[in-house]
């Protein structure tokens, strides 16, 4: 008699709390510019596509990487990781694979990007391989496929089997922005694991910049991504948008520069609660800005 695979154990208290669930707000953004500029949109495929990337793609990208890592202080969305299990590795490929099935649900282009995301962030965790041991590889790998791909995967699952329509000038330029936008938070999510990163083996882009260094590359990448957003703004003539950006950005800028400051004082500020109190900040502006105008324009769409 075939012995019965117990999934459900799989999903116990370590696994459950390394999935970090509640690390999908932060990427939610790119979700919801791709919504805010999809020319209309199948609402059953968009909420199925937002159910397959946030709620099993990411937590189980989340999973995997702690498994591989072995953490024991703290990471991004968990202050006090617990001891990883074998449950873990089990529970991230039955959601992976979950995600595959499902995505065909969508389309057969989404499943392939689906399958080319998990690829690339298995490579990016694997012992054997660990493309985040090399800090600027990692750095585009995170660039790309955290912002781009998801902003392209997000559009195919709002508008199923259109993936090469949305080449467009005005949605590349939509990608590129993601990109940096995700780009610019990526070395600030790693500014407090140096020496744990360093005893891992793993040299992070944060690292090699250094604490100011950080802040600045950050802030540079963050700058162009918002000139990008206005010219792309100011080129729709969509000036209500961009006036209600400005009052979105103001906090969130004012906040880093805040901890800017606080660091060149004492590296010890660059710590886990300033970083997660950082991107929280950051993830509901964006993702409230997103919300708003997202509605506006299918509200203009269905008109």
């Amino acid at each position: 008699m075939v012995r019965e695979i117990p999934v459900l154990s799989w999903f116990d208290r370590s696994t459950v709390k390394h999935l970090r669930l509640s690390f999908s707000f932060f990427l939610l953004p790119v979700f919801l510019f791709a919504l805010s500029q999809s020319a209309g949109i199948q609402v059953s495929s968009t909420i199925l596509g937002f159910v397959i990337l946030h709620i099993l793609l990411f937590p189980s990208t989340n999973g995997y990487n702690s498994y591989q890592d072995k953490d024991v202080s703290s990471i991004g969305g968990l202050k006090h990781p617990p001891k990883v299990t074998e449950n873990l590795y089990y529970a991230t490929l039955s959601m992976e694979s979950a995600a595959l099935i499902t995505g065909l649900f969508i389309s057969v282009y989404f499943s392939l990007m689906l399958l080319v995301f998990i690829i690339m962030s298995h490579l990016y965790s694997y012992r054997r391989i660990r493309l985040k041991k090399y800090p600027f590889v990692a750095f585009i790998v995170v660039f790309i496929f955290q912002g781009g791909f998801v902003y392209l995967m997000s559009l195919e699952s709002m508008n199923p089997g259109k993936l090469f329509s949305f080449f467009t000038a005005e949605h590349i330029l939509c990608m590129i922005i993601s990109s940096l936008f995700m780009g610019s938070m990526y070395p600030l999510t790693q500014i407090y694991q140096h020496k744990a990163d360093k005893d891992d083996g793993v040299i992070s882009l944060s690292y090699r910049l250094g604490y100011n260094g950080t802040f600045i590359f950050s802030g540079f990448l963050f700058t162009i991504a918002v000139i990008l957003f206005f010219i792309y703004l100011a080129g729709k003539s969509q000036y209500l948008y961009l006036f209600l950006f400005l009052l979105f950005i103001i906090p969130v800028v004012l906040r880093l520069l805040r901890w800017f400051s606080l660091v060149k004082k004492d590296i010890r500020n660059a710590d886990f609660e300033n970083t997660m109190a950082v991107n929280l900040l950051s993830s509901v502006c964006m993702n409230l800005y997103f919300v708003i105008i997202a509605a506006a324009n299918q509200i203009l769409i269905i008109k």
